[in-house]
């Protein structure tokens, strides 16, 4: 466009100076003529997008106490079941204690209950204690069977805290985050209402996600599973790949922009990646062969027709009978292109396809060898038509 623009401008000056005779053939080479030829139609969607983890755990502790060892620092990378950290275990120790004490003495007086019960069925059946007496015997043996199994439970439940005073890894992973130090003192609630108090957070850093922003005009064109190239700031001359994973419903609204999050997976085998990271992300929508393409900029429609014809110096009577009837599909998927002929030039009506937006797919109404005129805009037509005036005002002619 700067080549047409800048040929345009030394036409103007060549008349409106009062060039030589030629300068009306020179006022209308400032348009190219193309041809229609097969070519690849290449188009990108870029974004802007951040490092984040797939899935991240955390990892708490059920047990109150002082934190007497951690087993990890941020960035380790840990295996599961090893050892995260360790509680104190004097508290949940004395009640592990006490709860088999309990559990001694409900089993003796179970014993005992039973042993009534036994005698007392016995001296029933004699007729030797009246019916409320063995009731009372019935009823202390069943409390004794209930409290054999209370007791039992609250064993269970202390050997469960005193095990909670040790934090093993659930999974593998990188140690992304930690929020206590030895020494520290925490306090998990008694009921574990959210699973206790969070120590440290852990992800799988083997595969990543990019969470990119894509204006609303592009994310119709992002299907998922389409592949991803990303790069990031600190390795400038590598590039990464991913796959579209997920495309957000909910839009995001910034200084009346509205984009759409996607979801990029990616490998991330040599930990090169890391959490947080701005990404630049090229998503490819287009990459295709097509038989017969023009210049979008050969495109025309029934508004800026005449003006481009006449840069071409057809005949008004020609353009205004081309125009007199009405196509199905104008402006949307058919254009008119000024082409050339054997005649000269004419115009024709040409149905379009795809588009990388320089180049458009031609699905009818030309022909592979034929030539179409690229010329400038109705909006720089109208820009070279005031400059004109205005340097021919100033040269007073």
């Amino acid at each position: 466009m700067n080549k047409i623009f800048l040929t345009l401008l030394a036409a103007i000056i060549l008349v409106s100076c009062g060039g030589s005779d030629d300068s009306k053939e020179n006022e209308f080479k400032y348009y190219s003529k193309e041809e229609v030829t097969n070519q690849k139609l290449e188009l990108t969607i870029e974004a802007s997008g951040s490092i984040e983890a797939i899935s991240t755990v955390e990892i708490k502790s059920k047990a109150s106490g002082e934190v007497l060892f951690l087993g990890a620092e941020v960035g380790d990378y840990i295996k599961k079941g090893n050892i995260l950290a360790r509680i104190d275990q004097r508290t949940p120790k004395n009640i592990l204690d006490q709860a088999e004490a309990d559990l001694d003495l409900s089993k003796v007086r179970l014993e005992n209950a039973r042993s009534q019960l036994l005698r007392g069925e016995t001296l029933h059946k004699e007729g030797s204690i009246a019916d409320k007496d063995f009731e009372d015997i019935q009823e202390n043996f069943a409390s004794a069977q209930s409290s054999l199994v209370r007791t039992e439970v609250n064993l269970e439940n202390a050997k469960i805290s005193l095990d909670d005073t040790i934090v093993r890894s659930p999974t593998e992973g990188t140690i992304i985050s930690r929020n206590v130090e030895v020494g520290q003192v925490i306090s998990s609630p008694s009921v574990a209402v959210g699973g206790g108090t969070v120590l440290m957070m852990m992800a799988d850093l083997g595969k990543v996600r990019v969470r990119a922003l894509v204006d609303e005009i592009d994310v119709g064109k992002v299907k998922v599973g389409q592949e991803v190239s990303i790069k990031v700031s600190a390795y400038r001359d590598k590039e990464f790949f991913g796959t579209v994973s997920k495309i957000e419903p909910l839009a995001r609204v910034e200084q009346n922009v509205t984009t759409f999050p996607i979801l990029v997976d990616i490998d991330n085998k040599d930990n090169l990646l890391l959490i947080g990271m701005n990404t630049d992300v090229v998503i490819q929508i287009l990459n295709e062969d097509v038989s017969l393409s023009i210049p979008t900029g050969s495109l025309r429609t029934r508004k800026d027709i005449k003006s481009a014809a006449a840069m071409l110096q057809m005949p008004k009577e020609d353009v205004q009978n081309f125009l007199k009837s009405r196509v199905k599909g104008e402006s949307f998927n058919k254009f008119i292109v000024i082409k050339e002929s054997s005649d000269g030039i004419e115009l024709a009506w040409v149905k379009i396809g795809k588009s990388d937006l320089s180049n458009v797919e031609v699905i009818s109404g030309l022909s592979d060898g034929d030539y179409v005129f690229v010329l400038p805009s109705q909006s720089l037509v109208d820009y070279q038509e005031k400059f004109r005036k205005r340097v021919s005002s100033s040269f007073g002619s």
